[in-house]
């Protein structure tokens, strides 16, 4: 069983040159998310903490995110 408690970072998930900045990620460096992809997994990572966690999910999982994001169902904004 994996241990959630204990966080692998990104760099054990995807060696460094697989991690590509997503191209819904600020421009401007602010708030950027990188993705790698691994077989059947897809890593997700926020650029700024490179040996930080990354969040893995199943390849479908993430095309099915993605899929909806693109629809419009989803919104996204600063919670308070």
């Amino acid at each position: 069983m994996t241990d959630h408690t204990k966080p692998v970072p990104s760099t054990e998930f995807a060696p460094e040159g697989s991690w590509f900045k997503s191209s819904y990620s600020d421009q401007g460096g602010g708030n950027c998310v990188e993705v790698a992809v691994r077989q059947a997994q897809v890593g997700i990572r926020d650029s700024k903490e490179k040996d930080g966690p990354a969040l893995s999910l199943p390849r479908s999982t993430y095309i099915t995110f993605i899929d909806t994001v693109k629809s419009g169902a989803v919104h996204f904004g600063v919670l308070d």
